[in-house]
């Protein structure tokens, strides 16, 4: 485009373009045509091609599907200002080509389908194919690589499933070790505690925190945490509760471990009068459940097996089948207040912590009558562990979870928790909790998939008292993305996830924080190869 304008300023001609004769006058009426007037003329002139070409551009990015007001306006204009064609340059028989479905049989045995990016280029170019073809290759190479991402992922989580569920057979020697030590030494089979401080046991003025586990390695960590970092050890007594086949080694280590001046006691749930006296509901709600999941879930390979499901959705039932979820160590913590009913007041810990600071601040927390401290999960920004909410873990889709609760109410976390029990024996929550076990197991588990705290939040509905993020650092053993400065930082950090820290699985940048509490020249450490590695 060429703009001319005379000595005299009476004519400004504007040519459309070189070699063209049709050309614009545009005669000024009056000789006092100043500069400025002439200046702003310019700039409109400038600034309407310019908006033409940013109305055009803007419809261009906007796509076919999306159009913004700027965009649409472009559309509308384009064709009348440019001459253009609103048609896609795409050919239609591509669109059709990748829209039709492939067969995973259609696929096998196949021996003619580009591998990569690189060798598609190379076959395109060199093949000479029409639009049709090159479609046709395009939609066959990813439809296979999704195919082999998908089995590739499952078989990950499969992997996971088996690596995180399995015993290694460290911890394995382990046990069996101290159950020899303590058949033969008689050491390793002293009373815990010894007879003049079992007082304290029941005694509200020191510090009790229960700790259900049978695994000896990890709650050896918990305890030796607990105890090197609190300022009255004096106060501390530590309660730990396994089971039949796990009391003897657990005896024995701590026993031959003893945390003095903090008083261990270590009883197996058997030897709890209460749990012998007539029927237990959570023992008869985890026969059922145990069923109902060897029914429903079909095991492992039938879950693997399935090629509808997407892979997240077959790794949440790879994970249903833990025996932690269907373990009496994680459903005990429902019965405290009958297990210690001269306490008034406890904090649980899992075996997957460790213990970062003194906690007897904790029982300075005002609970405002609430039985449960514990810390809220709905405040963070991860998608995994600090950003849940009811939804998150109950179905909502299910008319009676949708009837009775919020979805966007906060959670919070098991694993480290306050427990006021004495306002706790004026609650129905143990029977609550009971009551919403038995209606997930006859609904064949839809009420939700996993674990104890789904129905743990049901339960203390109402009765939690959110206590400060510093107590409970959560996620360890989900997220690698986990910072060593930001988890040494915290009160208490919780491996909770598939990568404990006691497997080979473990983010070995974290690990560290667990194994700084094992000797590793003690002597049954050594002898069963368990190394920091």
């Amino acid at each position: 485009m060429l703009l001319q304008i005379s000595p005299s300023l009476r004519h400004v001609t504007v040519l459309p373009g070189k070699g063209l004769k049709e050309f614009i006058k545009v005669k000024v009426a009056s000789r006092r045509l100043s500069y400025r007037m002439l200046f702003y003329s310019l700039l409109f002139f400038t600034f309407l091609l310019r908006f033409v070409f940013v109305l055009t551009a803007v419809d261009n990015i906007d796509g076919e599907n999306k159009c913004s007001s700027i965009g649409c306006l472009g559309k509308k204009l384009r064709p009348k200002i440019l001459g253009r064609s609103l048609e896609s340059n795409v050919p239609e028989v591509i669109y059709k080509i990748l829209d039709q479905p492939l067969g995973k049989n259609e696929l096998e045995q196949r021996t003619d389908i580009p591998q990569t990016l690189e060798e598609f280029m190379v076959l395109i170019k060199e093949g000479g194919y029409d639009a049709k073809t090159f479609a046709i290759k395009l939609r066959e190479m990813v439809t296979l690589m999704e195919q082999r991402t998908r089995e590739a992922k499952i078989q990950e989580y499969l992997y996971r499933h088996v690596a995180s569920s399995s015993i290694p057979k460290q911890l394995h020697c382990l046990g069996l070790k101290l159950a020899n030590e303590h058949t033969n030494n008689a050491a390793a089979r002293l009373q815990l505690p010894s007879a003049e401080l079992v007082p304290a046991l029941v005694d509200n003025n020191y510090f009790h925190y229960v700790l259900a586990s049978d695994n000896v390695l990890a709650a050896s960590v918990v305890a030796k945490s607990l105890v090197r970092n609190s300022l009255r050890p004096q106060k501390v007594v530590l309660h730990v509760i396994t089971d039949r086949k796990t009391y003897y080694p657990m005896q024995a280590w701590f026993s031959l471990h003893p945390l003095s001046p903090a008083i261990i006691e270590v009883k197996a749930l058997h030897h709890f009068d209460w749990f012998t006296k007539g029927k237990v509901p959570v023992l008869e709600a985890m026969e059922k459940d145990q069923n109902v999941r060897s029914q429903f879930r079909g095991g492992s390979s039938a879950i693997v097996a399935n090629t509808t499901e997407k892979p997240r959705a077959i790794a949440a039932k790879l994970q249903a089948l833990s025996p932690k979820y269907n373990s009496v160590m994680n459903h005990i913590r429902i019965h405290l207040p009958e297990l210690f009913s001269s306490l008034s007041k406890v904090v649980f810990l899992d075996d997957d912590i460790v213990v970062q600071t003194d906690l007897s601040p904790l029982w300075d927390i005002d609970m405002n009558g609430k039985v449960n401290g514990a810390v809220e999960t709905c405040s963070g920004e991860d998608k995994y562990v600090m950003s849940k909410r009811l939804k998150s873990y109950l179905n909502f889709s299910h008319p009676l979870i949708s009837q009775n609760f919020d979805p966007n109410e906060c959670a919070w976390a098991y694993g480290m928790n306050i427990f006021d029990l004495d306002a706790w024996r004026k609650t129905n929550i143990s029977s609550t909790y009971h009551y919403w076990v038995e209606q997930n197991i006859r609904s064949d588990l839809s009420l939700w998939q996993l674990g104890t705290l789904p129905p743990g939040l049901i339960a203390f509905h109402g009765h939690v008292h959110t206590i400060d993020p510093f107590w409970h650092m959560l996620g360890l053993g989900y997220q690698e993305s986990t910072s060593f400065a930001d988890a040494k930082g915290a009160g208490v950090i919780h491996f909770n996830g598939r990568a404990k820290p006691w497997l080979d699985i473990a983010f070995p940048h974290l690990r560290p924080l667990w194994t700084k509490y094992i000797d590793f020249s003690d002597y049954f450490i050594k002898s069963c190869h368990i190394k920091a590695l």
